[in-house]
C-alpha cells in the first residue's frame, strides 16, 4: 500500500512520491528555537515527524530519503534570552541544543541527514533576500530593514486560507515607517544596539547590518540542502500562519518554483484539557515530567502517549496517561519474548532482515499508510497481542516475531534498545520450555512438573500466562 498524507494546502489525502529523476525523496521539518527547553507540544510534532521518517525511509529505502530539520539559533526570544542571562547568544543556542539533542536521544528520535542553524546560513539569507529585491518583490525600509512585498505575490494565502479583511485584524505589528503595507513582513531587521546587543551581520546590498527575519531562514536552508522544490514540508499547526505561508511567498518568488509539494501539520497537545500554559503549570519538559515521577520515569511510555491520538486531532495529556502506556509497553514486551521463544532458539543478535513479510501485522501498516493513523495502526498490532503464543506454529512465529518488532520500529518504539543489557535464553532451555508447554497443554503434568525441576536446576523459572509463558532467571 502506498504512502498517503493529508495534503494541507489542497485539503486532500495525497500519495507520497519524489519527483527528482534521482528518487530521493526530499523532506523538510521545521526544528526549535533554542531559547529555551523544547516541551511535550514540541515534541509531539518532532516524534511525528519521526514517524513519517522511517515509514519514508522503509517505503523508498534509507538511502533514498534526505531530512532535514533546522536549527533556529537567533530570533527575538534567543537574543532575548542572551540578554537575559548576560551571555553570548552562542553560548546560550549551544547549551539548549544540547539538550534538545538528548531530549531528541531519550524518546528515540532519528537524527535527521542535516541539522543546519540559522547562524551558519546568513550569506544564504542574504542572498536570497538581494534576490527579491531584484525582482520587486521586497524593499528597503527607512530605517535599513528589508520587508517582503505580499502584493506581488497573488497567491498569498492558498495555504491558510487567510482572507485578506483577516490579514488586516490579524497583523498588529505594523510600523507606518517602515512597511509600506500592512501584511508585509520582515525579510532583514536592521541592527538596534538597544535591542540586539552584539548581534548583527551585514546585511543585503542597500540595507543596514542586522540580522535575518524567522521565515526567511527556513527558505534559505531548505533551498541549501534540498533546492528549490522540495517532497514534503512539515510542522505544528501553530506554523501554517504566518511561518508557512511566509516560506512560500518568498522561495516561490525567488526561486521561481513550487517550494513544497507536500505540506503536512500536526495539531495541538492540550494538557488536562487546557491549552498549555507556564501561568496555568501545565507546560511539561522532559526534565519536569522526570522531576515529577522519579523512578517511574520512562521516555519511552511519554512517546508512545504523545503518539496515542491521530496527528491531525488535537490530544489530551495526561500525567495518568503515563502510566496506561507503561502498561502497553509491558504488553508489547512480554509478546516479543514469547513469540520469539515460540519461533525457536535463535541468538539475540541474529535476527533474519524483514523482507517486507508483515504476516499478522499488515493491517497497521495499511493504517500508517492510510494518512498516518497511529491509534488504528496500535489497535491492530494490540489485536494480534490477544492471539494465544501456542496457535502459531513455528513458521508463523518467525514471520510475526520479525513483523512485530519492524512495526513498533516504524513507530519508535524499540523498547528492546532501552531495557539494558538483554539475558540470552540458552537454545536447550528454550527447548525445555517449549516441552513442558506443549506437555501442559496435553494434560501431562506429571511431565511438566518434571521438566519445571530440570528449568529450576538449570538456573531458570517459568511462568504460565493465559498467551503463553516467559522465562526468567533464578534470583541467586
Amino acid at each position: 500500500m502506498a504512502l498517503r498524507l493529508y495534503d494541507s494546502l489542497s485539503r486532500e489525502v495525497r500519495e507520497l512520491q519524489p519527483a527528482q529523476p534521482d528518487g530521493v525523496f526530499r523532506f523538510y521539518n521545521c526544528g526549535p528555537t533554542v531559547y529555551g527547553p523544547a516541551h511535550i507540544g514540541n515534541f509531539r510534532t518532532f516524534i511525528i515527524n519521526d514517524v513519517l521518517r522511517r515509514m519514508l525511509e522503509l517505503e523508498f529505502g534509507p538511502d533514498r530519503v534526505r531530512h532535514v530539520r533546522n536549527i533556529t539559533d537567533v530570533d527575538d526570544r534567543t537574543i532575548g534570552q542572551a540578554k537575559a542571562e548576560g551571555r553570548p547568544l552562542a553560548e546560550i543556542t549551544r547549551k539548549w541544543t544540547d539538550l534538545f539533542h538528548a531530549d531528541c536521544s531519550a524518546l528515540n528520535c532519528l537524527s535527521p541527514n542535516v541539522e543546519p542553524s540559522a547562524t551558519a546560513h546568513i550569506r544564504e539569507q542574504v542572498d536570497m533576500i538581494d534576490v527579491l529585491m531584484r525582482k520587486g518583490n521586497a524593499y528597503r525600509a527607512a530605517d535599513g530593514s528589508v520587508y517582503f512585498r505580499i502584493a506581488s505575490f497573488p497567491a498569498y494565502g492558498a495555504l491558510s486560507r487567510i482572507r485578506e479583511r483577516e490579514l488586516k485584524v490579524t497583523n498588529s505589528a505594523f510600523d507606518a515607517d517602515h512597511k509600506n503595507e500592512l501584511g508585509d513582513f520582515a525579510l532583514w531587521k536592521a541592527y538596534k544596539p538597544h535591542e540586539d546587543g552584539d548581534v548583527r551581520w551585514p546585511g543585503p546590498a542597500g540595507a543596514s547590518e542586522g540580522r535575518p527575519g524567522w521565515h526567511i531562514e527556513c527558505s534559505a536552508m531548505s533551498r541549501k540542502h534540498l533546492g528549490n522544490t522540495i517532497d514534503l514540508h512539515t510542522g505544528g499547526v501553530d506554523l501554517l500562519f504566518p511561518h508557512h505561508e511566509n516560506e512560500i511567498a518568498q522561495s516561490e518568488c525567488c526561486n521561481g518554483a513550487v517550494l513544497s509539494r507536500h505540506w503536512y501539520h500536526s495539531e495541538h497537545l492540550l494538557v488536562d484539557g487546557k491549552k498549555m500554559s507556564k501561568s496555568l503549570g501545565n507546560l511539561y519538559t522532559l526534565g519536569d515530567l522526570q522531576n515529577l515521577l522519579g523512578p517511574a520515569y520512562n521516555p519511552l511510555s511519554v512517546r508512545y502517549t504523545l503518539l496515542n491520538s491521530h496527528p491531525r486531532k488535537q490530544l489530551n495529556f495526561l500525567l495518568e496517561s503515563l502510566r496506561a502506556s507503561g502498561a502497553a509497553l509491558d504488553r508489547l514486551k512480554h509478546f516479543d519474548e514469547q513469540i520469539r521463544i515460540r519461533r525457536g532458539p535463535r541468538p539475540e543478535d541474529d535476527d533474519p532482515p524483514f523482507r517486507g513479510n508483515w504476516g499478522p501485522f499488515k493491517p497497521a501498516w495499511d493504517s500508517l499508510c492510510d494518512d498516518l493513523n497511529i491509534p488504528e495502526a496500535l489497535g491492530h498490532i494490540f489485536t494480534v497481542l490477544k492471539r494465544p503464543i501456542p496457535s502459531f506454529d513455528s513458521e508463523e512465529a518467525t514471520v510475526a516475531s520479525i513483523a512485530f518488532r519492524q512495526s513498533c520500529s516504524v513507530l519508535g518504539l524499540e523498547f528492546w534498545k532501552f531495557s539494558g543489557p538483554s539475558t540470552s535464553i540458552p537454545s536447550a532451555v528454550a527447548i525445555l520450555a517449549q516441552k513442558r508447554w506443549a506437555a501442559k497443554q496435553a494434560r501431562d503434568f506429571a511431565s511438566a512438573d518434571a521438566i519445571r525441576r530440570e528449568l529450576s536446576a538449570a538456573g531458570w523459572s517459568m511462568l504460565d500466562r493465559k498467551d503463553g509463558y516467559s522465562l526468567e532467571p533464578l534470583r541467586k
